[in-house]
């Protein structure tokens, strides 16, 4: 090493401040200059400047120890910046995962909040339906039984079931088609 630059480097590791700013200033360009090469961001290659110099002045005690300080210097950097590339990566990664399960997360939440107002409205023309065609209606679509088990279970016909369930899907198809569209009574339609 330089006499010169050996004696910089000696009173840096005793702790003199001048000594420190005048190695920066004598170096931190270079180092800039790697730092951005790697990264091809200035504002990181700028942070990662701070970051060596800051480490340097940290562990300066042991600077009278090295022979040749331009190529711990570079070593430093170069690892130093690695570091923060593979941070980088990681964190656009996670960003990436964190984004996809966010617009995942909102997609469910807005079917289900889409769902519930439609399963609402629903409630509201079934309860608005003849008290037969209610109980029809739910014995068979919310119950799940079939005509004839909801036909032996009010003691009415399995005509009069079919009818009652005809003219209440009527009713809630002619309610959703003028409030909701096509698609829901197409979905109703179904269930016919």
């Amino acid at each position: 090493m330089q006499p010169k630059l050996k004696n910089l480097v000696d009173l840096v590791a005793a702790g003199d401040p001048l000594a420190f700013r005048e190695l920066f200033d004598r170096f931190a360009g270079k180092v800039h200059a790697f730092a951005l090469k790697l990264t091809h961001n200035d504002t990181t290659a700028e942070e990662i400047v701070q970051e060596v110099f800051l480490k340097i002045w940290l562990h300066r005690e042991g600077l009278s120890a090295i022979d040749y300080f331009p190529s711990y210097l570079y070593a430093i950097t170069r690892n130093h910046t690695f570091n923060v590339l593979k941070h980088l990566a990681h964190e656009a990664h996670a960003k990436q995962v964190l984004e996809k399960v966010l617009v995942k997360t909102h997609e469910e939440t807005e079917e289900a909040v889409i769902y519930e107002d439609y399963q609402r409205l629903l409630d509201r023309v079934i309860d608005r339906l003849p008290p037969k065609q209610r109980q029809v209606y739910s014995l068979c679509h919310q119950q799940g039984l079939k005509y004839e088990e909801v036909a032996h279970r009010l003691n009415i016909s399995r005509l009069t079931v079919k009818t009652h369930m005809q003219q209440a899907l009527r009713t809630i198809k002619t309610h959703f088609s003028s409030t909701m569209g096509l698609w829901l009574v197409s979905l109703v339609s179904w269930f016919d």
